[in-house]
């Protein structure tokens, strides 16, 4: 068995403690502490984030989508395998270092997904996006921290709380997706998304093509209009 191989850390931004990429032969790992958060070899549910939003709003023209959380750039890469060539794609990662491993080490995982000239890549949290333009997504999903239940920063709470699945409804063009992942169900959150009007699907799905844990997709749908706001 080849040991583990530590090939740089990151500060999390806003205080959420330190992630570590390790890599072991042609499998590489990012860990909070003693926690995984992602996997090169588990990528089926962060696929499935992407392919089920796209089946919620599919077919559209020129969509545009936001995702919160590069991760390994499964989402992205799934996203781009099943949007049309006219669609926009806004990634938002909060960690800088992630989007450098991205370039470099990891770059056969993103198979140059990030040079897409469908992609931009936004560095910094992918709450002011949400905030700050209305009505500019047809679907946003969010692959942040560990879902609803965070372990990273307390920051990322606000993404799913009252005030922030608003936020996301308000920044939904009409009848958008907000797809949010999560390694665990949550009663609470989905009471949350109902409460606000969202018509609400759980998916349960692999963390592997066909084995590992089971995670859990929201897929949260309005019927909400646009008003032509500027859109990023």
């Amino acid at each position: 068995m080849l040991p583990w191989i530590q090939l740089d850390s990151a500060v999390i931004p806003g205080g959420g403690g330190e992630l570590r990429l390790k890599q072991r032969g042609t499998e590489f790992s990012i860990m909070l502490g003693t926690n995984e958060l992602m996997n090169s070899r588990l990528s089926g549910s962060e696929e499935a984030l992407a392919t089920l939003a796209w089946e919620q709003i599919a077919p559209r023209k020129r969509p545009h989508i936001l995702i919160g959380g590069l991760g390994m750039g499964f989402t992205l890469r799934a996203a781009l395998a099943v949007l049309p060539a006219d669609a926009r794609v806004t990634v938002a990662e909060l960690v800088p270092a992630v989007v450098a491993w991205a370039r470099g080490p990891m770059a056969e995982i993103y198979k140059g997904s990030l040079d897409d000239p469908r992609v931009k890549v936004h560095v910094g949290d992918v709450a002011s996006l949400i905030h700050t333009y209305r009505h500019s997504y047809d679907a946003i999903l969010l692959d942040v921290d560990n879902g609803p239940q965070g372990l990273t920063r307390s920051a990322n709470d606000g993404l799913y709380d009252y005030a922030g699945l608003r936020a996301a409804k308000g920044a939904l063009r009409a009848r958008g997706v907000l797809a949010v992942w999560s390694s665990g169900p949550n009663p609470g959150f989905t009471r949350r998304l109902g409460t606000l009007g969202f018509k609400v699907k759980e998916e349960h799905v692999r963390a592997g093509k066909k084995r590992g844990a089971r995670h859990v997709i929201w897929l949260a749908s309005t019927d909400g209009g646009g008003d032509g706001a500027a859109q990023p």
